[in-house]
């Protein structure tokens, strides 16, 4: 199995914006120099997107028009706005103020040099971009509305690749608003920072969460042919490498591993979900606690997080979705224990079973298929994948957070590195990172922050396509990087807060 495109059919319009002031000709050359730029940016291939040329815009109504029909087409997951010539930015205020979809505004011009010699009132009139778009600045800071800005000729590799990376973002904020997410099981007893507001969460983020008794999902397992159990071993076989005894005298634990792994696939394609849940306290007549299964969900896109914790399934497909296509991949993630020695100071992260074999890439090593024992559950020895995370500099954890009214993400970059030493008695997948700036002002800002315990591990995308996404969903995002102090973060968190709680009064 492999992950759907998320992007296959979606598009980005590229409004630009002039008028009728300087005549057809002008209008024309504004309309030849947009179709370069759009087709320049388009053969990059860093936008994972097309970027839809439309016709120049010149007026109120043809700008209001637009962004009800960009607001209208499933299609659209964004808008990238230039203003080629100087676009009087008076008449952007209804379309703005109509727009649903993520803006991206573009300061670029047609024209890489100043053409010293040559230059006159026409060749003036014609390329105004550069105050042009500061009118265009004004009028959307004025409004309120959120952006990113990229700045930069279209040739330049750099802004291809921040649109591209924007461009994800979008995607990724498509599919939360899009997003069913099936929850077997409620939240693990007693456990705080898991629980939240659903309600809230489709009203923020779009997306829609909801709880089906898990002996519906035991009925979706029975149902499994003993063809499908047998192609999804087939699978294992090819990409895996599988303990003997899972092959002989352990075979059956295999089987019932497959026909879960089948199970919730069918489950969630059957009522459209590409997320989901389940909790180790309410596992029905599930003979296994699922372990690979869930691990190979994560592997084709689909979010997952465990002991009821919906938001961190969340963050997993949004995940899934802004790294399509990229080395890596995206993970339920948990801080298991520190490596405290001097100089040496690491994460060990894991779960119980529940690492998304993403992670792992390039030239290492296949993922190792087993059976241990697991102490919580009260169910059979679970098959899970094992192995150890690829090493990735630039690596994202992120966290999501309920606090009362607003929800609050938090992010560290981090390094995933080798282990130190091998962990042969470790019987589950993990991933060892140094964050940033260290360990301890790391920890120490994640606990003033109050971020979760479980986090999505990204290591196809980094901070910049998360703080995209954060800032086209309005939520608060608290970045924990090489430039932090714990002083600083702190006085940022209370200036955060207020002004969050201040921005989201309703």
């Amino acid at each position: 199995m492999t992950m759907e495109n998320p992007f296959e059919g979606k598009e980005l319009w590229f409004a630009v914006g002039s008028q009728d002031l300087y005549g057809e000709e002008t209008l024309r050359q504004v309309a030849q120099q947009s179709a370069d730029i759009a087709d320049t940016l388009n053969a990059s291939g860093s936008i994972p997107v097309k970027l839809v040329l439309k016709p120049t815009l010149k007026d109120s109504e043809s700008i209001k028009n637009f962004m009800i029909d960009a607001n209208a087409d499933p299609k659209v997951i964004g808008i990238v706005a230039w203003m080629h010539t100087f676009s009087p930015a008076k008449m952007w205020i209804r379309g703005l103020e109509q727009l649903k979809k993520p803006l991206l505004q573009l300061n670029t011009q047609h024209h890489l040099e100043i053409p010293w010699d040559t230059m006159d009132m026409d060749f003036m009139n014609l390329n105004q971009a550069a105050h042009g778009d500061r009118e265009f600045g004004y009028i959307v800071s004025r409004l309120g509305i959120a952006r990113k800005i990229v700045v930069g000729h279209y040739t330049d590799p750099d802004v291809a690749e921040r649109i591209g990376v924007w461009a994800r973002a979008a995607a990724g904020w498509d599919a939360a608003n899009n997003l069913k997410v099936v929850r077997w099981g409620d939240n693990m007893r007693n456990v705080a920072v898991t629980e939240g507001d659903k309600t809230e969460a489709e009203r923020v983020f779009g997306v829609s969460v909801n709880t089906w008794p898990v002996n519906e999902l035991v009925a979706a397992v029975d149902a499994v042919s003993e063809e499908q159990v047998d192609d999804v071993i087939e699978s294992y076989k090819e990409l895996y490498d599988i303990a003997p005894e899972l092959l002989g005298e352990r075979k059956e634990s295999l089987r019932v591993a497959a026909r879960e792994d089948a199970g919730m696939r069918n489950f969630l394609d059957g009522v459209g979900a590409k997320a989901c849940v389940d909790s180790f306290e309410d596992l029905g007549a599930l003979r296994q606690l699922p372990g690979v299964g869930a691990q190979r969900l994560m592997a084709d896109g689909y979010g997952f997080s465990a002991e009821g914790d919906w938001k961190t399934s969340v963050l997993v497909r949004i995940g899934a979705v802004m790294g399509y296509g990229l080395p890596g991949g995206a993970s339920l993630m948990e801080d298991y224990s520190y490596n405290l020695v001097p100089g040496k100071e690491k994460i060990l992260g894991a779960h119980m079973l529940e690492v998304s074999p993403s992670l792992v890439y390039g030239d290492a090593s296949k993922p190792r298929l087993e059976v241990h024992p697991l102490g919580i559950g009260g169910k059979e020895d679970p098959v899970r994948l094992v192995f150890t995370a690829t090493p990735k500099k630039d690596a994202v954890v992120v966290a999501m957070s309920d606090f009362r009214e607003r929800f609050r993400l938090v992010m560290n970059v981090v390094d995933v590195v080798e282990p130190d030493h091998d962990l042969p008695k470790l019987p589950t997948a993990r991933a060892l990172w140094e964050p940033r700036p260290n360990l301890k002002v790391s920890a120490q800002s994640w606990l003033l922050a109050g971020a979760a315990h479980h986090t999505c591990m990204t290591t196809s995308v980094g901070r910049e396509a998360w703080e995209d996404f954060a800032r086209i969903a309005g939520v608060e995002l608290a970045t924990i990087d090489e430039n932090t102090t714990a002083a600083a973060f702190e006085k940022d968190l209370e200036l955060s807060e207020m002004y969050h709680r201040l921005n989201n009064q309703h």
